[in-house]
Formats: C-alpha cells, structure tokens, sequence
C-alpha cells in the first residue's frame, strides 16, 4: 500500500509531491475526529518563472463525503518559484473517518501572467502513513542522533 501513501505528480514542468503522516496527539478516535499532517514539496522543473496563486483541495473520508476547499496560496504565502527551485510546506486535515484521500491542484501564472493549472495527485490520509513517513529504516537506531 505504500504507493498509495505517497503522490508524485508533474504537470507543464510544475513537480508536486505529497506524503501524509497521522497526528495522534490532536485525534480523538472516541469522536471521530482524525487528524493527518502533510508535507507538499513543489519544484518548479520548468523554464518560467511562476507564482502559486491559489489552492484547491478535494478532501473524501471513509463514507465517500466529499469537502472542498478553496483559499489563496498555501500557508498564508503565494510563492514565486524561479526555474530549478523548490517550496516546502506542512499543513493538515481533520476527518470523521479513520481514513480518507486527497486531491487538488493549484492555480498558478507564470511569467507572461498566463494561468497554468497543476495538479496535486491522489493521497491517502491513513493510521499506517504515520509509520510508512515517520518509522526508521531497518538497522537504523532511533536513539542514536
């Protein structure tokens, strides 16, 4: 399942990955409410200069609900990504279910002010990202630093 836990999606030269990892410490199974951490890494592998405008994100639990979510920029920045460079963010989603996915893309304009649309592959929100993200290599020592 580990492939589902992980996206890798490249659209007009725009890289997109995304992992996500259980948040036990905000979840509270006994009332539904799951909480995912994620981690995005956008690297711009094109030749243009471009700005992350704005985000849209389809969020399904478990049931098959679907939620929506609209807003501008990621993390209260619109980026600006010079050919070769990368941006990096965590945020998080809260679900009634154990389990769920996401998906979405981001609108962005690059150098002429022409909108492009990126995609942002499917991800699983699952209890076993926290180990597939989190868990130390086989022969790796986690007290040793």
């Amino acid at each position: 399942m580990s492939q589902t836990l992980l996206s890798d999606t490249t659209t007009h030269g725009i890289r997109v990955g995304a992992a996500a990892f259980y948040l036990e410490q905000p979840s509270d199974p006994d009332a539904g409410k799951y909480a995912y951490g994620y981690r995005i890494v956008i690297l711009n592998d094109s030749e243009q200069v471009v700005q992350l405008i704005s985000r849209h994100w389809d969020i399904i639990d478990a049931d098959g609900e679907l939620k929506s979510v609209d807003g501008e920029g990621v993390v209260g920045e619109q980026p600006v990504l010079s050919p070769g460079e990368a941006f990096r963010y965590e945020s998080f989603a809260v679900l009634p279910t154990p389990w769920g996915t996401m998906e979405g893309y981001y609108d962005m304009a690059d150098e002429s002010g022409e909108m492009i649309r990126v995609a942002i592959g499917r991800f699983y929100l699952t209890q076993e990202s926290a180990a597939h993200v989190a868990a130390p290599a086989p022969g790796d020592d986690p007290t040793v630093s």
